[in-house]
């Protein structure tokens, strides 16, 4: 069944905007009375008819209820260096969502490549992402954040630093306690500099280690939340 994002669903009618009227009616040429999903990023899961099909302002009647959809007992989040490229960061964005993750930030760190980044565009991929993996959770994406200014906030859970010095590192998947909140640091392509990990290790984050590869940024973000993931399945 098609999926539609609708964010500011409220009460059992709802008129799609304009970009998801004209994709619901003209592209995938649904009817009145046919039915579609709604997610409103929220955890709220929606089985909806068409009772207006009109291209601009199609109009839908909410026959069916579902909230906490695909609600975790644990929580995922994962600060990260944008890449130079960035295709790769809108790669990783798309996967992370389609496994599962709540939180993501994007890290400016001494060795970063890319200084600025237009969330607009990275929220249309994990919506997108969202959508294709029969999710009702949008992941809540941050501005750029500097990570001296981040590593002071406050948490709740584990912390990690995944990190490529040749100092004692433990592995990640050994580490991680079941049906906790989980924050890892992931760096830029020149790694984080020792300094910045002497900061995070002050500021109460593990030092762990993904593997014996030496993994692309993107990678890396990857396989810490499946890592994640999986070991609270």
């Amino acid at each position: 069944m098609h999926i539609f994002y609708t964010p500011e669903l409220s009460g059992n009618t709802y008129s799609l905007d304009e970009s998801e009227s004209k994709h619901c009616i003209r592209v995938l040429r649904l009817e009145q009375g046919d039915e579609i999903i709604l997610v409103d990023g929220r955890g709220g899961y929606f089985t909806a008819e068409i009772v207006d099909p009109n291209p601009k302002k199609c109009t839908v009647l909410v026959i069916k209820s579902e909230l906490n959809f695909g609600l975790q007992n644990f929580q995922i989040h994962i600060a990260i260096a944008p890449t130079k490229n960035i295709e790769s960061i809108e790669w990783f964005l798309e996967k992370a969502t389609e496994i599962g993750i709540s939180h993501i930030t994007p890290l400016l760190c001494r060795f970063s490549e890319r200084k600025e980044i237009k969330t607009d565009r990275l929220e249309k991929v994990m919506i997108s992402a969202m959508k294709q993996s029969l999710k009702a959770y949008l992941p809540q994406l941050d501005p750029l954040t500097k990570f001296t200014d981040f590593i002071s906030r406050p948490f709740e859970g584990q912390k990690f630093i995944a990190h490529c010095e040749d100092q004692h590192r433990d592995i990640l998947k050994k580490m991680i306690i079941p049906n906790k909140n989980y924050l890892i640091l992931i760096g830029p392509e020149g790694d984080f500099s020792s300094d910045e990990i002497k900061m995070a290790i002050e500021a109460g984050f593990h030092p762990v280690s993904l593997g014996d590869s030496r993994l692309r940024t993107e990678t890396a973000g990857v396989v810490a939340c499946h890592t994640f993931n999986l070991l609270n399945e």
